[in-house]
């Protein structure tokens, strides 16, 4: 048995959370529903101008290992903060939660511990601005490669694609878990990050990866179609195991050529904050458990319809037991 049933690598950032509404949006020039990347003195001005701000660490690879620790599964996260008052936040918290943080804070950085402002509309909808700072510097010097041979599954942030020196930290703990015997996947995380890195996308998803997870967004814009179906099997033809999340229509999963559609109970969101990265924690809980798909669907689902019922982007209640409450486990 292995030390980590999953190892997750990516942008350790501090969610900076409130509530707010579409007219706050267009005053402080805020895109409704994605996220952007901005600079140090804009997010010191939105930091500012944020009400009754909630903090918590998070980055979608954390915030999933965060779900998968509750459930009790061996986890560990590789990710990079200062050695400041939220780095050492964040650190200490992930080890409170269960999750080893593998990298000690980084004394003397020149940049700060990366932060998420996050604006809730009424909607449940969530407009992300990320200030990458010190998270963006993760290097191949920052992988463990003993941790990365102890995982049983890797699980990758498609953030880390936007520096070089990311997607080669990324590369090499694949590599080294899958040379051990474990599997590596990623998290799309963004459909812009795709148009930005199409090609080393695929390429990796290829070569280097065994799972994949996406929105429909995400699929579609590896292969630049508005076809999903069509973007779902083009996908299937490169990677052994694709998992496409396609909000009320479901989950849809193409294994070892084999496609299963899971529906889904719509649930009103009071904020979508995490909903994917809760969803694959879910569906992670299930594949470590050697659980067939539909239940890895199911698994994923509830763990999203639990977090978009609260603010914030983890788990409130035992979702072991809403597992156990839907005959899952």
């Amino acid at each position: 048995m292995k030390k980590y049933q999953v190892v997750g690598i990516g942008n350790a950032i501090v969610d900076v959370i409130c509530q707010s509404n579409d007219l706050f949006l267009d005053q402080m020039g805020i895109e409704k529903g994605i996220m952007q990347l901005i600079e140090r003195d804009r997010a010191e001005l939105l930091y500012g101008a944020m009400d009754k701000r909630t903090e918590a660490p998070g980055g979608a690879v954390a915030n999933t290992l965060a779900g998968l620790g509750a459930l009790g599964v061996r986890t560990a996260f590789i990710g990079r903060v200062s050695d400041d008052s939220l780095g050492r936040f964040y650190a200490n918290t992930m080890q409170e939660t269960g999750t080893d943080f593998v990298n000690p804070p980084v004394s003397g950085g020149e940049l700060p511990t990366s932060r998420s402002m996050i604006f809730v509309s009424e909607d449940g909808e969530r407009s992300m601005n990320t200030y990458l700072g010190i998270s963006a510097e993760l290097g191949t010097e920052d992988v463990s490669l003993e941790v990365a041979a102890e995982a049983e599954i890797v699980f990758l942030e498609g953030y880390l694609f936007d520096k070089d020196k990311g997607k080669e930290a990324f590369k090499l703990l694949a590599k080294t878990c899958r040379s051990a015997g474990g599997k590596a996947g990623i998290a799309i995380s963004d459909p812009f990050c795709v148009e930005r890195h199409r090609a080393d996308f695929l390429q990796l998803i290829e070569h280097d990866l065994d799972y994949v997870i996406g929105n429909e967004d995400e699929i579609k814009s590896l292969f630049e179609t508005d076809d999903l179906d069509a973007a779902i099997a083009k996908t299937s033809e490169i990677c052994n195991l694709v998992i496409c999340t396609r909000g009320k229509e479901g989950v849809s999963v193409i294994c070892d050529g084999q496609r299963t559609d899971h529906a889904v109970t719509p649930v009103v969101p009071v904020d979508a904050t995490g909903a994917g990265d809760q969803f694959a924690a879910g569906f992670l809980f299930g594949l470590v458990n050697e659980r067939d798909i539909d239940s890895c669907c199911a698994m994923g689902n509830i763990a999203a319809a639990e977090v978009i019922a609260h603010i914030g982007p983890r788990p409130q209640e035992d979702v072991s037991a809403l597992f156990a409450k839907a005959g899952l486990v």
